[in-house]
């Protein structure tokens, strides 16, 4: 951590941070009550855009090369196409609970891609986590709508972690080529282009949705989409990666505690064991002294 920077403003960037994508599934929840899973999408990174537009004229970044334009749309398709219609159509069948527990196994599923994709060594450790890990996904599952009556879209929200896997393991491998900023407006810039596919029906979805789930949206395109981004590459300037990515373990529980809020959810025992389980597997494949070439690291919503 740098002395000049309190420490006050990064512990409170912090809380904004968990505070912002812990709300997002209980905004997911409440949007799809008028918006259809690809309509909800698409307005959220709209604003979204907006937003990180005038960021972006206020910040100043660079133009990108024409040669890095697939590789953009790539990072945007996995990033927030792929992964947010995913995660609207699955949250249809799970609680808001349960899909911020079931979108932290995102860690799990980049160290399968590490070892069958990359081809990279993957310890005994490490497996061992990712077999913990999915054992808890079967008991988030099973707890929260049972086994034998969750629907396929439920499964969905695995595909949006798996689709956020694969959006860090190639940012990663290529974040060299632009700051921080500039990477992220583009991944939502090309991600929104390839949501405009559901724009048909979308401004009559608008004019005829209730005032109480178009602030719900607006938030989900403000916060969680935008600021929380800002102010995680705040606290990524001044604390490492490892220490800071301790802190999104709070996501869960603040989602849940928000859910219950708003929505009068009440996970289930099993839930929250299902929960513990996941993160300590997660906790403990960020504990290996000597980590895979794709860092294991929670999801962002």
């Amino acid at each position: 951590m740098k002395p000049s920077t309190p420490a006050l403003k990064i512990l409170l960037a912090m809380a904004f941070v968990v505070a912002c994508w812990g709300y997002s599934p209980t905004g997911i929840h409440i949007g799809l009550q008028a918006y259809d899973p690809g309509h909800l999408a698409l307005l959220r990174f709209l604003i979204a855009s907006v937003f990180m537009a005038i960021v972006a004229a206020v910040k100043g970044i660079s133009l990108p090369k024409l040669r890095d334009l697939p590789l953009l749309f790539v990072l945007g398709f996995f990033a927030v196409s792929l992964h947010h219609v995913a995660l609207n159509i699955g949250q249809q069948s799970v609680s808001a609970g349960a899909s911020s527990v079931l979108a932290q196994s995102t860690p799990l599923f980049s160290t399968l891609l590490a070892r069958f994709v990359f081809r990279d060594r993957v310890s005994v450790w490490r497996w061992a986590c990712v077999l913990l890990g999915l054992i808890g996904v079967v008991i988030v599952v099973a707890g929260d709508r049972c086994l034998g009556s969750i629907d396929a879209h439920g499964l969905l929200i695995l595909l949006a972690a798996v689709s956020w896997s694969f959006y860090f393991a190639l940012q990663k491998h290529h974040s060299r080529r632009y700051d921080g900023l500039t990477l992220v407006c583009y991944t939502v810039w090309s991600g929104t282009a390839l949501l405009l596919v559901y724009l048909p029906g979308l401004a009559d979805k608008v004019l005829n949705a209730p005032m109480p789930v178009q602030w719900a949206v607006l938030a989900l395109g403000v916060f969680p989409s935008a600021l929380a981004y800002l102010a995680w590459a705040f606290v990524l300037a001044h604390v490492d990666l490892s220490r800071a990515t301790m802190t999104l373990y709070l996501i869960p529980p603040t989602a849940m505690a928000i859910a219950a809020f708003a929505l009068s959810e009440q996970p289930t025992l099993m839930v929250g064991v299902g929960a513990l389980v996941v993160l300590i597997s997660v906790l403990a494949l960020n504990l290996e002294r000597r980590p895979a070439v794709i860092a294991a690291q929670p999801a962002r919503p």
